[in-house]
């Protein structure tokens, strides 16, 4: 498989788990707040991981789930990521208490953020990867 087609398959999750959180969101009753909120953090932290493949074309996806991390290794490459420390901040704690009854409860606006967040977060992963292949 070529680099390209490896960075389009982590792109591609990306904006399923995108499209996942919406349709969570919207389109069930009572909304699934927790499940959205995880899938949200999902598809930035698959799309952070798309761009650091791209500048390295390595197979080799840093195996965490903690998009802080994940965002310093793409302000490493690109300065332009610091516009999502806050966005990253908010959205890590996503992938791991949303999962559990632990008292941890995302209110509808937590997830409306959390949607917009993460669409900017797949959409700036998304240019940056076209842009790198341009060049």
């Amino acid at each position: 498989m070529s680099g390209i087609d490896w960075i389009r398959q982590w792109l591609d999750k990306a904006e399923n788990d995108l499209l996942a959180a919406n349709r969570l969101f919207h389109d069930y009753h009572p909304k699934q707040l927790d499940i959205s909120g995880y899938h949200c953090q999902q598809a930035a932290e698959k799309a952070l991981k798309a761009v650091i493949i791209s500048f390295d074309l390595a197979e080799d996806v840093p195996r965490t789930h903690d998009l802080e991390l994940l965002l310093e290794l793409c302000l490493a490459l690109d300065k332009g990521f610091e516009l999502f420390r806050t966005a990253c901040f908010s959205l890590n704690p996503m992938a791991t208490r949303t999962r559990y009854p632990d008292g941890y409860e995302l209110t509808e606006a937590d997830v409306e953020a959390a949607l917009h967040a993460a669409q900017r977060i797949v959409d700036f992963c998304a240019a940056k990867i076209m842009q790198k292949e341009e060049s």
